[in-house]
């Protein structure tokens, strides 16, 4: 039996401190004071796609291991912080595969008076920072499916989008919605085509009903402004300029939780210190989470996320 052993060699290990290095240095240059928030708290988040691992905390209380520290860092935000980063672990359940692990590191960091676009520019910088020059490109999602589907995504009908996702996907369950049409599609046939050749790829302009905290764009209500980056069709990151209307996102945690509940879901209890912080005031800002491990894959030239880390699901 080897699985006492990590799985990472030692030269992966030595570059994933290197990489940790670099990411120090590279806020350190710009002034962003690095934080850290609580792995385990009393909420959990109403995103219905994501299930969060439940810890108990004593014969009587349970805790959830957080999916993100995005919470706990806009409660700094809101605090006065200023820009704020994070090197931390994130927990998620039912994602284990080549690119997933239960427990994966994730980097996280907030930029006042950034937008999305200035934001986009910072991520660049830094995935530059690691793995050298890359040719870049911006596609907003509608262009995106344009260019690869010859669909738009954002007119197209219901009836339309769902004849059009079963004849290029093949066999697909009953009763998905519009967005569960549109993520399948985007998935199988557009993200593995994006950030090839050498390249970074953001998309960003996502369509308003896939964005739970980023700010409806003022021009377009369609969409609101969130991005994502992709290398060797890999997601790497996700990016909002954030919404700071607490009414508004308010609601968006009660529709999130009222389609749990009619998807036989359990109900989330809402982050109330998150909703106080949100009343006080959050600054104007943008905020990312990009995935550390899928960064020194690509680094690394890996297509297994064991290989960068020391002990897997499987072996831990």
């Amino acid at each position: 039996m080897t699985h006492w052993k990590p799985s990472a060699s030692l030269q992966n290990l030595k570059a994933r401190a290197e990489l940790l290095a670099t990411v120090r240095a590279f806020f350190a240059e710009r002034e962003v004071l690095e934080v850290d928030t609580p792995s385990l708290s009393h909420y959990g988040v109403t995103d219905r796609y994501m299930r969060s691992m439940i810890a108990q905390v004593s014969s009587q209380e349970q805790g959830i291991l957080q999916t993100s520290p995005e919470y706990a860092m806009k409660r700094l935000l809101a605090a006065g912080s200023g820009s704020i980063y994070q090197i931390c672990k994130a927990f998620r359940q039912d994602e284990v595969g080549s690119r997933h692990n239960p427990e994966f590191t994730m980097l996280e960091w907030y930029r006042l008076d950034f937008d999305h676009l200035q934001l986009m520019d910072e991520v660049y910088e830094l995935v530059s920072k690691v793995l050298g020059p890359k040719q870049r490109q911006d596609l907003s999602y509608q262009q995106s499916f344009i260019e690869f589907l010859g669909i738009d995504p954002l007119s197209i009908n219901d009836e339309e989008l769902e004849q059009f996702a079963r004849s290029n996907l093949g066999l697909l369950p009953d009763e998905l919605e519009r967005d569960d049409y549109l993520s399948l599609l985007f998935e199988d046939k557009i993200e593995p085509q994006l950030g090839l050749n050498d390249s970074v790829c953001f998309i960003y302009d996502y369509p308003a009903s896939q964005a739970a905290l980023a700010r409806i764009s003022e021009t377009d209500s369609r969409v609101a402004h969130r991005f994502e980056l992709y290398i060797e069709g890999i997601e790497l990151a996700n990016g909002f300029y954030e919404l700071a209307d607490c009414d508004q996102q308010l609601k968006r945690f009660e529709a999130d939780n009222r389609w749990r509940v009619q998807n036989n879901l359990p109900e989330m209890a809402i982050d109330q210190h998150f909703i106080e912080a949100l009343e006080h005031g959050l600054p104007e800002c943008s905020g990312v989470a990009l995935g550390l491990d899928r960064l020194l894959m690509i680094k690394l030239a890996t297509n297994d996320i064991s290989d960068v880390i020391a002990f897997p699901w499987d072996r831990a």
